[in-house]
């Protein structure tokens, strides 16, 4: 039984649109094994989730990439800009047509930050456990004017 709200202003049932019933039974049935896409539509590409935070006077990035392994993990500082690249592979032997769903991504991914000028590039340092990358960026010291005293003669 199928409750429906009640408006003052409804004239009655019979100016009800079916179409839009119609369509979400169509969605729904398209969307039941064997017609279910087998990996949801988000585009040609992935990225793994990134937070970027500061922490004890460091950057730091966190992303969040499980099942990659350390070997296909690139990371690269050029100028100001630190570039992510990496690829999750799939499982050897898998068939992903025999998946009832698949939600997963695979393939290969970039992503590009560009850092302040205040950091030290020299003492960026870069951890992966359990499936997250961490990259601790430290902060160069603040540099303080100089007062020059000028001398009379």
């Amino acid at each position: 039984m199928t409750m429906r709200a009640t408006s003052p202003t409804r004239q009655s049932d019979s100016t009800v649109s079916p179409f839009p019933t119609v369509s979400r039974l169509f969605e729904d049935f398209l969307n039941t094994y064997p017609f279910r896409t087998v990996a949801p539509e988000r585009g040609d590409t992935w990225k793994p989730a990134v937070d970027i935070l500061e922490k004890d006077g460091n950057l730091v990035i966190r992303a969040d990439m499980p099942g990659i392994s350390e070997k296909d993990i690139d990371l690269k500082l050029e100028g100001n800009v630190l570039t992510l690249k990496g690829e999750r592979k799939p499982e050897p032997g898998e068939d992903r047509n025999s998946y009832y769903l698949a939600e997963s991504f695979y393939g290969t991914f970039t992503r590009s930050f560009t850092l302040p000028q205040t950091v030290d590039a020299e003492k960026i340092k870069a951890d992966y456990k359990n499936g997250i990358l961490t990259v601790t960026i430290p902060q160069k010291p603040e540099v303080k004017p100089k007062t020059i005293p000028v001398s009379v003669k």
